[in-house]
């Protein structure tokens, strides 16, 4: 290999690496609003906020986000109960940010937060149902 070669593949993977760096410094920042853990403390679902959008994590993996704060807080509040009604007990924690935007979410639609979580348990069965 010559050395001109050898030369410019280093400042090739040099320029990489820093671009690498860059978008790094520049990803938004994830805020994290709400989780929902088994007894062994293993994580199941979780709730963070990044530009502006509430995203839910399910697995690992993500299952979805909207800006709809009432919306998550709604389907994670689901998930619990669905956890606890298979007998696996569930500690459910999230913040008063995510809260208070899921209530005054509810309170604009002209509903207290538990009528909207249970108008949106019976949308997503008809959903399921269709």
């Amino acid at each position: 290999m010559s050395t001109t070669s050898k030369l410019r593949r280093d400042i090739r993977r040099r320029r990489e690496t820093q671009a690498a760096n860059r978008e790094q410094a520049q990803a938004s920042p994830v805020e994290p609003h709400a989780e929902l853990r088994d007894q062994q403390r293993t994580l199941l679902a979780g709730i963070v906020r990044r530009d502006g959008e509430w995203v839910l994590g399910m697995d690992g993996r993500i299952a979805g986000e909207t800006a709809s704060a009432a919306r998550v807080l709604a389907l994670i509040m689901q998930a619990a109960e669905l956890h606890e009604r298979q007998g696996t007990p569930v500690r459910l924690v999230y913040s008063d940010a995510l809260k208070d935007a899921a209530h005054a979410e509810a309170k604009a639609d002209g509903k207290d937060f538990d009528q909207y979580k249970v108008d949106f348990a019976a949308s997503l069965k008809a959903s399921a149902q269709a």
